[in-house]
């Protein structure tokens, strides 16, 4: 597996190493021991979820304050543009965001670790998209922040405006979001 940092080191790229021919293709998609030992820790992942969405829509930004999770996403059809900001107020790029694109075709992963806020646009006519959570889904802890935030500036190769849920088009500006003091 090739490991790519990002600008904000505990946000990594995976590329799995990838044997296809003219039958089609092989790879190893998950392997405790590979992942740890690029992370630098052991996670646990306790929940695997898979969404479907059509082009322009947009999920995120999305994050538990308490029970944070850890996520580690890919797309297994079509293509998105997936993003993570840090929320961790004690780290040095607090604020920052990271993104890549993610494919059925580049069949990269994303590793989102716990404090961060996590969302994505779907850039094909539509897109599967897979996650592993660290941490169980708690509605009730639930929180959000503006996908548009003019503090965070993230750069989303948007053509117009995306499709948002109502809870996205409500989320707070960064500014007045709950973040994360003790991770």
């Amino acid at each position: 597996m090739n490991v790519i940092k990002t600008k904000i080191p505990e946000v990594l790229i995976l590329e799995p190493k990838v044997f296809g021919d003219e039958r089609g293709f092989f790879m190893e998609s998950w392997n405790q021991e590979v992942f740890s030992q690029a992370v630098g820790r052991e996670v646990n992942f306790v929940q695997d979820n898979h969404s479907r969405s059509t082009k322009g829509v947009l999920r995120g930004m999305h994050y538990q304050i308490q029970q944070p999770q850890g996520k580690l996403v890919r797309c297994v059809v079509g293509e998105v543009f997936d993003v993570a900001v840090d929320l961790r107020k004690s780290s040095s790029t607090f604020g920052m965001w990271a993104g890549c694109h993610l494919s059925a075709e580049n069949k990269r992963q994303f590793w989102v670790p716990e404090g961060f806020a996590h969302g994505f646009l779907v850039l094909s006519e539509s897109a599967d998209f897979l996650y592993k959570a660290s941490e169980y889904y708690a509605p009730q802890h639930e929180r959000c922040v503006r996908w548009d935030d003019s503090e965070i500036e993230i750069e989303w190769p948007l053509q117009g405006l995306p499709l948002l849920s109502p809870k996205d088009a409500a989320a707070p500006p960064f500014a007045s979001a709950p973040v994360f003091e003790n991770l």
